[in-house]
């Protein structure tokens, strides 16, 4: 019951781009004002970053917060699932991220649940190589993030080597290898650049001369053309 009151708080707050009264806030939530005023505090002290005082109104400013969480027993198998898939897919630094994210979701959800699901056999596949396991693909995160360009040594199946200006646009996780998706200068088209065959590369100060989400539309309407 306080748990559903605390997650309809928050959304409440999460929805408004302006503070809201708490006289509001408890009428929404159907509690009283000092019940209101608990809640609040309650969720400061977890972590969340309400701002606001009486006869000012409160809101939830942008960030990262966890707060109690309610999950059913298909919800937290799917959620356990998917965190195995990146741990065993994904490049170093997200495969240790996915257990962080596990530790942390095991911390909050009700024992029942995570017993629930723990309980129901699931599997991946074979996980990935050692080789791809060590791969660290921050800085070309960091490149499509900062929409920037990327200088690439790149060894082609054949084993010829080229050097490339990439404007990189997204990484696809698959069972096979990391994908680098960008638009190739050298080419003049959008190419897929398999990571374990980048010998080298450094991003560069240039910005992409287009935004990435434009060119990530482009992109698509050319897969599906």
């Amino acid at each position: 019951m306080r748990t559903a009151r605390l997650l309809n708080l928050l959304q409440i707050l999460r929805q408004s781009r302006t503070p809201v009264s708490g006289h509001d806030l408890a009428r929404g939530l159907g509690t009283s004002i000092r019940t209101l005023y608990r809640d609040i505090a309650t969720l400061q002290a977890e972590g969340a970053d309400i701002e606001g005082s009486p006869g000012v109104g409160y809101v939830l400013n942008k960030g990262f917060f966890l707060p109690p969480l309610m999950f059913s027993e298909e919800e937290m198998l799917a959620l356990m699932l998917g965190m195995k898939w990146v741990s065993g897919y994904g490049d170093k630094q997200l495969s240790q991220a996915s257990k962080q994210v596990l530790a942390k979701v095991e911390r909050v959800v009700p024992e029942a649940a995570l017993d629930a699901a723990s309980a129901i056999p699931f599997g991946i596949g074979e996980a990935h190589s050692d080789r791809r396991a060590e791969e660290d693909l921050s800085d070309l995160r960091d490149a499509i993030r900062r929409e920037r360009k990327l200088r690439i040594i790149y060894e082609k199946p054949d084993q010829t080597v080229s050097e490339r200006i990439i404007w990189p646009i997204a990484i696809g996780y698959f069972a096979s290898g990391h994908v680098l998706v960008g638009w190739c200068e050298t080419s003049r088209g959008f190419r897929h650049f398999r990571t374990d065959r980048i010998r080298d590369r450094e991003l560069l100060h240039d910005r992409i001369s287009k935004r990435r989400a434009d060119l990530m539309k482009e992109w698509r309407s050319r897969r599906q053309s």
